[in-house]
């Protein structure tokens, strides 16, 4: 069999036929053999906390998805977990269902200063549990990575952004979703408050939450400004005056 060149390929082939297999078959196996945490596990306090906002903010269409909070307060955080831990999943459904992730990836990589754009570089740990089943790393960025999401808008933004993208940012070709509203964005349906505490989620387990970006105090902030000489303010546009003022 080694005599022939042929012969020397077919051994190196299934050589690395059974390499192949053994790193990205049994290995990923044998590392990822572990119980992976659940829905109601990853309920933490900063999403509860987005997830109870809901009920505020929306109160009439919170009680028709997920009716009245129990009034007997030893069943209270009972029921808010479990029904955060529904909302995180039907969230999640909707946001694979409706192809989020094609323009959306929720991987920060350890490239292009991207931690200081997006928030601290991704952690194997992270994927471990059942909202990254599949994994949502994504295909493109034609919007933002959307992992360190949770806290760095509010949900009345995310919800006008939900039902018409074009009114919170400017030429978004992002595309309308008004069947999680009924017919308002002040009227999410369940589907849509399911969404708005999933993409609250992300992110919510880190101690930076809920702002990640390097923060650096803009030098402008405590200048005096001298008052502008006649001349020199008679070229001023009256809309900057107007601003200025007003600062």
């Amino acid at each position: 069999m080694f005599e022939s060149k042929s012969g020397v390929l077919l051994v190196a082939g299934l050589v690395f036929f059974g390499f192949a297999f053994l790193s990205n078959a049994v290995v990923p196996a044998l590392i990822y053999n572990q119980p992976e945490q659940t829905a109601e596990q990853l309920v933490n306090g900063n999403v509860r906390f987005q997830f109870e906002e809901l009920s505020r903010r929306y109160p009439d269409s919170f009680v028709k998805a997920f009716g009245e909070p129990p009034t007997d307060k030893s069943s209270l955080v009972a029921w808010w977990n479990q029904k955060c831990a529904d909302a995180l999943r039907e969230g999640r459904d909707a946001y694979v269902a409706e192809g989020c992730w094609h323009c959306h990836s929720q991987f920060v990589r350890p490239v292009s200063n991207e931690d200081q754009r997006w928030g601290p570089v991704s952690r194997s740990w992270e994927y471990q549990n059942e909202l990254q089943r599949p994994v949502l790393f994504g295909t493109r960025r034609v919007g933002p990575d959307l992992c360190r999401e949770g806290g760095r808008r509010s949900s009345d933004w995310h919800a006008v952004h939900l039902f018409k993208p074009t009114l919170t940012s400017d030429k978004s070709p992002m595309p309308e979703y008004p069947w999680f509203f009924e017919g308002e964005p002040n009227r999410p349906t369940r589907e849509g408050l399911a969404l708005l505490t999933y993409i609250q989620w992300l992110g919510s387990w880190l101690e930076s939450y809920p702002y990640y970006e390097r923060f650096e105090a803009s030098p402008v902030k405590g200048v005096v400004l001298e008052p502008l000489a006649p001349e020199a303010a008679a070229a001023v546009p009256p809309e900057a005056a107007s601003s200025e003022n007003s600062n």
